[in-house]
This record gives structure tokens, C-alpha cells and sequence, in this order.
């Protein structure tokens, strides 16, 4: 009989983590719909909040152009305060948004990877001048941190939809290799948005990029799926962004 009861719970042990497997959404389990997402060029204004103040900090542009094969994201992040702007891009497999390319270019450093076997590139920190090369070996699936924002809109979102999804992030001031970021919540609610009241998909998520100490709240029309509004609490650090159209 313990000899049953110890297979069974060996068994048991084996499903449970299969299920959590299966859970973790990645290239490799991807429920996301390409359809949903469409070419387009959108305009966010970055607020921050102080006192229930909302001060203009900047603007924030994204291109998303679909391909047969592949999808680019363009984002342009435009600060009041800042003498260059922040320019991101990101390439994903039309098929699977299996990550192909990114890059990253600020006033404080640029970066470059490559998505292949290996994961390489480089990393250029401009304040010290060091720059180090990247060549990064993962055996697992993931998505691009950068492109997981768009996966939001494109999942099959419902009431209590919650998901953890694995993603890559390099960060020499952080972390660096595949982490996660998690869906804690959804519900359907409604937000203003240019005067009128829009039925929304809320999602809030966390991550490992701020040790899930930052909430990240999308605001995601449910009729056209694009992004109206989003929040970002870090404390007693509050940030809006909001669709300009």
C-alpha cells in the first residue's frame, strides 16, 4: 500500500508540474490571436502624478508595421526634460512572436540582441564607457520583454484571466536571462477616453524587471483591442499614459 501511495503521489507530482508548464505562456504556448493586432502608428502623452496633479512629462510614438513573417515595433519615447529621445525596437515571428531582434538607444546606454541559438549583442553603458559583449545561451522559450505589452492586447482575455509569461530581459543594473511577468488580474470595466465612456478589458501585471514591486494596469478596448490608457504605481511613484487619437 505505501509503495501505491508513493507512486501516486510521484504521478501526481509529474502532472502538477506539467500543468504549471503548460501555464507559463511562451512562444511555444501561445494563445495570442496575430489577427488582433494591425499595423498601426498611435501617440501615448506621459503624465506623472503629483497630489492628484497630472504633470506632462512627455510623448511617447509606436509603429507597429505587420509583416508575412515578422513583426516590428517601433517606439520613440519623446521627454519634455531630455536632450535625445528613447528609441526602441523590437522584431517577433508573425507565426509564434518568437523574438528575432531588439534594440535599445538612450542617452544613458544602448543595447543590441540578437535572437538565434544563441541570444548576442552588446550592451554600451555611456556614463562609464564600458562596453560589454553579450552572448547569452537559454534553454527555454520566452518572448522579448518589450514586445509582452502587445501580447496583452492580443490574448483571449476574460473575467479572472490570470497568466504568468516568460520573457527575457537584459539588465546589468537589474537582472538579465529568462524571468517572468504575470497577469494578476482581469475584469471588464469602463474608462473615459476622449469624453466618452469605453467598455475595457483591466489588466494588472507585475514583473521581475522591478521585483514585482511596480503595478502595471492596461486599459484595453474590448471592441478594437487598442491600448486607451496605462497606469504604472511604484510606490508612492504614479505614472499615467494615455491614447492620443
Amino acid at each position: 500500500m505505501k509503495k501505491i501511495i508513493c507512486f501516486s503521489l510521484f504521478i501526481l507530482g509529474i502532472s502538477t508540474q506539467v500543468t504549471s508548464q503548460e501555464q507559463l505562456l511562451s512562444p511555444q504556448n501561445n494563445p495570442g490571436n496575430i489577427n488582433l493586432l494591425k499595423s498601426e502608428t498611435t501617440k501615448m502623452s506621459w503624465f506623472m502624478v503629483k497630489d492628484s496633479i497630472e504633470i506632462k512629462i512627455g510623448d511617447i510614438f509606436t509603429k507597429i508595421k505587420k509583416g508575412k513573417d515578422s513583426v516590428t515595433i517601433i517606439t520613440t519615447v519623446v521627454m519634455k526634460q531630455s536632450p535625445s529621445n528613447w528609441v526602441d525596437s523590437t522584431i517577433v515571428g508573425t507565426k509564434n512572436f518568437k523574438p528575432i531582434y531588439h534594440s535599445s538607444y538612450n542617452q544613458q546606454r544602448d543595447m543590441v540582441l540578437q535572437f538565434g541559438k544563441k541570444i548576442t549583442g552588446y550592451y554600451l553603458d555611456k556614463q562609464s564607457d564600458s562596453k560589454t559583449k553579450i552572448s547569452e545561451e537559454v534553454n527555454e522559450p520566452f518572448f522579448d520583454s518589450n514586445f509582452y505589452p502587445q501580447l496583452l492586447r492580443i490574448l483571449p482575455l476574460k473575467n479572472g484571466y490570470s497568466k504568468t509569461i516568460s520573457i527575457f530581459d537584459y539588465n546589468p543594473k537589474s537582472k538579465i536571462g529568462v524571468i517572468t511577468a504575470t497577469i494578476k488580474s482581469t475584469e471588464v470595466t469602463t474608462t473615459k477616453h476622449n469624453g466618452k465612456l469605453k467598455q475595457v478589458w483591466k489588466v494588472v501585471t507585475t514583473d521581475e524587471i522591478s521585483n514585482h514591486t511596480a503595478l502595471i494596469t492596461y486599459y484595453i478596448d474590448m471592441s478594437t483591442r487598442k491600448l486607451l490608457k496605462q497606469e504604472l504605481n511604484l510606490g508612492a511613484r504614479k505614472m499615467i499614459m494615455r491614447l492620443d487619437e
